[in-house]
């Protein structure tokens, strides 16, 4: 990025002053020296406080930010967890009283897959929030 900035530096320079090839480098040594990168990397980003938020709201303001709609997610699998357990109940009492064991099988297994699958992504949500710097 600092070479596209010094050629664009060396063209107007030239265009001021001529084709002065003694003050171009100076200028572009100035430029460099006293006028650093807009994004340069070795400055380091400290976040502000934008509206003068509490720093307890501040922090799960960032914590949302790293991690948009967490909660809506957790409720999301809590949801359909409890939407699965409810049908294995019910297809393990129909497996219990002997009717259409043939369909209801698959069905409660079907089931128990749900709730294990909403079980583990639960899990993984709350490991990935404790991992997370800045937690609530």
């Amino acid at each position: 990025p600092k070479t596209k900035s010094f050629g664009c530096i060396y063209r107007v320079s030239q265009q001021i002053f001529g084709t002065n090839r003694v003050f171009c480098p100076i200028l572009i040594y100035l430029f460099s020296k006293f006028m650093p990168a807009p994004n340069s990397d070795d400055r380091p980003y400290i976040p502000k406080n934008p509206r003068n938020l509490s720093r307890q709201q501040y922090e799960r303001l960032t914590a949302e930010m790293a991690a948009p709609y967490r909660p809506v997610r957790q409720l999301v699998y809590v949801a359909c967890g409890a939407s699965g357990f409810i049908g294995g109940v019910v297809f393990l009492a129909k497996i219990a009283s002997g009717r259409e064991i043939g369909s209801a099988l698959p069905n409660f297994a079907l089931q128990v897959g749900v709730v294990a699958l909403m079980v583990f992504l639960f899990r993984w949500e709350q490991r990935a929030e404790a991992r997370s710097p800045k937690s609530k």
